[in-house]
């Protein structure tokens, strides 16, 4: 006689063990640098320099990533997110910020929003493996690894 099926948020070994690898793979450092690797001692009087033959600064580049993960997300906590428009909503207006503060003020934003992320992921009571609305055939841990929003997909 086959045992009863665990339900896919159910808190099984194994349920424990890929929440625990997709939670370690949205922190990174595996085969790359980690983000605090990438952005820790960056010259600030260089995160707006477009690098010669490279199509983004690194400004570009966090804000990216920040604006991203923070669509994924919020799609990920309501049925009500609208995402932005792809691509224009998911870019900065320019290469570099306003103000050199702002560069720090994102990657805190960028962390809160991944130990957000986290958060979510670890909670057995999330279901990893369903789409959580009409439309979305990923489930979160998909949308975690493959960073698939809305706007993204």
């Amino acid at each position: 006689m086959k045992s009863p099926r665990k339900s896919p948020g159910s808190k099984t070994g194994a349920d424990a063990a890929l929440r625990e690898h997709i939670s370690a793979l949205l922190r990174g450092g595996h085969a790359h640098m980690s983000f605090d690797q990438a952005v820790r001692g960056f010259p600030l009087d260089r995160v707006g320099v477009r690098p010669h033959g490279l199509p983004h600064s690194a400004w570009e580049l966090l804000e990216h990533i920040r604006l991203a993960q923070f669509d994924i997300l919020r799609f990920s906590q309501s049925a009500d997110w609208v995402s932005p428009p792809f691509p224009e909503g998911y870019w900065p207006e320019s290469s570099a910020p306003e103000r050199v503060a702002q560069w720090a003020a994102s990657v805190r934003r960028y962390r809160k929003d991944l130990a957000e992320f986290e958060a979510l992921i670890l909670d057995p009571a999330q279901n990893l493996r369903a789409g959580g609305r009409a439309g979305d055939d990923d489930g979160l841990g998909v949308r975690a690894v493959l960073g698939r929003g809305a706007g993204l997909a």
